[in-house]
């Protein structure tokens, strides 16, 4: 890792987040990061304006989904010139689920011991009571078994919050455009064979209702996808 402080910089993906948005930038421990990038994903709320009133550098992707979201805010951080590219790049979501000020706890394993990818889990923290709904804690096992058979690597939840030091996230190529974002994430990481550990998070209820789990149809979408991405990038 380069010598001195790490650039960071944050992606929020947000879809209809305007209650929230504001008090996930404001919780963010600011002096470590040097911008704050919130992709409205076609929001027809006042997501984009609450988030740039909060100091965040805004983005619209239009094209729907979650990875779509996170896609964009990549294509704002590649815009920058090479001498200006970060060292990591924090994924969080925008509905005040993930606790912000843990950032410290993500960042501690790349700059105290080189990891290049570090998932916030839940599974090791602290969930509240309702905060993740069945099929969300029987996917996330699913899902990090079947990584765990087929690559060997120990990872026990698909948290949304992470940190990736932004070459490996670049080499990664992700593409995934909605629910398959975050385990196209990790199997990709296991297939480059990418230095990766967990840190426990705390986990609480979010704020409105949650476009994938709210719905029977946005989970089973979601529990589907999920278990397409990791077969299609085996076979691959």
């Amino acid at each position: 890792m380069p010598a001195g402080p790490l650039v960071i910089d944050v992606i929020i993906p947000a879809f209809n987040e305007e209650r929230s948005i504001g008090l996930v930038i404001d919780e963010l421990p600011r002096h470590l990061i040097r911008e704050v990038i919130v992709c409205d994903n076609n929001s027809t709320d006042r997501t984009a304006q609450v988030g740039a009133d909060a100091g965040a550098t805004v983005v619209r992707e239009n094209r729907p989904g979650y990875g779509s979201a996170c896609l964009r805010g990549m294509s704002h951080i590649a815009t920058r010139p090479a001498a200006e590219q970060p060292d990591v790049v924090v994924f969080i979501d925008g509905d005040h689920s993930d606790y912000p000020g843990q950032l410290p706890e993500l960042l501690a394993p790349i700059e105290r011991f080189g990891y290049d990818l570090v998932i916030g889990s839940r599974a090791l923290g602290k969930a509240e009571r309702g905060s993740m709904t069945f099929p969300q804690i029987f996917g996330n096992w699913l899902a990090t078994n079947l990584i765990r058979v087929f690559y060997g690597y120990e990872f026990t939840d698909l948290g949304p919050f992470r940190a990736i030091r932004y070459p490996a996230l670049v080499a990664l190529r992700m593409e995934d455009p909605d629910f398959g974002w975050t385990v196209e994430m990790q199997v990709r990481a296991a297939k480059a064979g990418l230095k990766c550990t967990e840190v426990p998070v705390g986990y609480r209820r979010r704020i409105g209702v949650s476009k994938i789990s709210g719905t029977v149809r946005g989970t089973v979408l979601a529990g589907h996808k999920i278990l397409w991405t990791i077969f299609k990038l085996i076979r691959s």
